[in-house]
């Protein structure tokens, strides 16, 4: 059984990545901005913490995981949000949470990026969505220079719709959607194969099983 610290609980991705970890009787503390929202974590089985990470200070992030066995970055400033804090949340929070994983110890850290964001915004895209690209980027490369066993998962266009189990992975894949069910699928099968650690991927629709993507990709890098 793990103890998976949460980081952007609220988020749609992490509330099915809670629904899976509670299935699994694993154990997860939720990283969340507001009581109501700790509330929420309560009712899917966790343990809501309630924590600004723009504002929060490391110590204060680190003690709120501390004990864990996992940290998993899914937070982000979300859509309305201007690329201020784009900066603040999906790059701030994110090394934030790295430094506040290794203050507690904490060595395993997987993070939700985005698919393509190696790649420049187009000329023509707005303010905000360059401002997101560039954030995501430099949040992967920071956490690459981390010495923590961390693994970055790099979904494209993520939908509501119900998991297949069904993906497509590897270091590139054609855009396309996912659903945040199979995400948060994809997150655990990460987190229960530590060969994963190193590794950065984008992730799809497909038809092969989340877990045989996963092993026949380690297989095949290592």
């Amino acid at each position: 059984m793990s103890s998976v610290a949460i980081i952007g609980a609220h988020g749609k991705v992490a509330q099915q990545l809670m629904r899976v970890l509670y299935d699994r009787s694993d154990e997860f503390v939720g990283i969340v901005r507001s009581t109501d929202h700790a509330e929420d974590i309560y009712r899917l089985g966790g343990e809501g913490v309630v924590l600004d990470i723009e504002s929060a200070s490391t110590d204060e992030l680190s003690n709120a995981i501390d004990g864990c066995d996992c940290v998993v970055f899914t937070a982000g400033a979300g859509a309305g949000s201007g690329p201020a804090r784009k900066r603040t949340v999906d790059y701030g929070g994110s090394v934030k949470s790295a430094d506040a994983a290794q203050l507690a110890g904490i060595k395993r850290f997987i993070q939700v990026s985005a698919w393509g964001v190696d790649d420049d915004a187009a000329a023509d895209a707005d303010e905000t969505w360059a401002a997101y690209v560039q954030a995501k980027r430099d949040a992967d490369t920071e956490l690459r220079a981390r010495d923590l066993d961390w693994t970055i998962l790099r979904p494209g266009a993520l939908t509501n719709d119900p998991g297949t189990g069904l993906i497509r992975l590897g270091e590139s894949v054609p855009r396309g959607p996912i659903s945040r069910e199979d995400v948060a699928r994809l997150i655990v099968a990460t987190l229960d194969n530590p060969d994963t650690a190193g590794r950065t991927w984008e992730a799809v629709a497909g038809d092969t099983p989340i877990a045989d993507a996963v092993a026949a990709l380690v297989s095949a890098q290592s």
